[in-house]
């Protein structure tokens, strides 16, 4: 099958997705794409520029026209359709919500998602509308998202859209993303060496991770003298939390490795070496990064709420997302890593994120592209 790919945010988690799914796919991709930047612009500008691309491209039969049309959120969908040559507002079309933006948390001195312009929003309610198929990287996602919809449509001012979230509902599905999965580890290497309790951080260095509360944790296991080291990773931005550089100075020797690692060998080298991965996110539909450290041994801890459970079952180790929850999360990992219990919740985590691997995600996909155009 020949499917055409639009993306109109290509970076980060976007952009691994495609990348991930179309070197496993068993159909072939013709890719629109836009740097991942100033994405205001890119979900109010990218369907007049996709539809201008696709304008002087009318495929022939020769051409294998695409068969399938798949876009992600960021994509004004109606637009695009409303704008589009007929050829591809007639192909079969499915949307991936890797996030929205009625439930995306506010930055720092942001007016609060109800309180702020309500258009990206709104604009990913039509998207859901205009598509054929609405996917999602969770349940916990599908269901916040439909919640969202049900309030916004109750704010409107007059003539909200008739049964909105019921008819997204109707063609919806849950459709989680795929992994890289690191190098295995040799076959044994659960039972740990002795030695400090090794803490690998891989989320954003963004305020919707909630990096204070990392710290906090953190803190209060030196004041107990749990004996721990920190690798403190995950994709850095200009306007990091003031937060890192505090604590970068607080961890002193206990810091293993600080900051963002390019090299993908590299990377995989501080998740194979070490035994937790945390998470104190406030914001997660799914969580990628953290499945790729469980992927290579390590336990995750994480809050007993938003996709985390759904993700990961009784394979992680849950906390309250407060600094005293995490604490003892931690303090518990560290009791149990040098002990019989440890070996099988590293099994426990490495099989949950099995599922997740793209040789097994990229089939699950390839199926629900060929069940939109049957």
């Amino acid at each position: 099958m020949h499917v055409l790919a639009l993306s109109s945010f290509h970076a980060g988690s976007h952009a691994a997705f495609l990348d991930g799914w179309e070197r496993r796919s068993r159909h072939r991709f013709t890719r629109l794409t836009l740097p991942g930047r100033l994405w205001k612009w890119r979900m109010r500008g990218a369907a007049v520029t996709f539809a201008d691309a696709l304008a002087d491209r009318a495929p022939t039969n020769r051409d294998d026209p695409p068969a399938a049309l798949w876009a992600t959120d960021m994509l004004d969908l109606a637009a695009f359709r409303g704008l589009a040559p007929p050829w591809a507002v007639e192909v079969p079309t499915a949307i991936y919500f890797h996030e929205n933006q009625l439930t995306y948390p506010s930055a720092p001195g942001e007016a609060a998602p109800r309180e702020r312009d309500e258009h990206f929003g709104f604009t990913n309610l039509t998207t859901a509308l205009a598509a054929d198929e609405v996917w999602f990287n969770s349940d916990f996602h599908r269901a916040e998202f439909l919640s969202a919809v049900e309030a916004l449509c109750r704010r409107l001012p007059d003539a909200p859209p008739r049964d909105a979230a019921g008819r997204i509902e109707a063609k919806s599905a849950v459709l989680p993303p795929g992994i890289d999965s690191p190098t295995a580890r040799l076959a044994g290497s659960e039972e740990r060496s002795a030695g400090p309790l090794r803490i690998v951080w891989v989320s954003r260095w963004e305020h919707d991770k909630r990096p204070e509360t990392f710290f906090a944790a953190l803190d209060r296991l030196s004041e107990r003298g749990v004996n721990y080291e920190v690798s403190v990773l995950g994709e850095r931005y200009a306007a990091a939390p003031a937060c890192f550089a505090a604590a970068r100075e607080r961890l002193g020797p206990r810091v293993r490795r600080w900051g963002f690692v390019d090299d993908r060998g590299d990377y995989e080298a501080e998740l194979l070496a070490a035994d937790v991965v945390v998470s104190t996110a406030g914001h997660e539909f799914f969580g990628v990064a953290v499945a790729e450290a469980a992927a290579a041994g390590c336990v995750p801890v994480v809050p007993r709420s938003l996709a985390y459970p759904e993700v990961w079952g009784e394979a992680a180790l849950y906390h309250d997302n407060a600094p005293a929850g995490v604490a003892a999360a931690l303090e518990r990992a560290a009791g149990e890593a040098l002990t019989p219990a440890w070996r099988p919740r590293v099994a426990a985590a490495r099989e949950r994120a099995s599922g997740y691997q793209w040789s097994k995600r990229a089939a699950a996909l390839d199926d629900a592209l060929e069940r939109l155009i049957a």
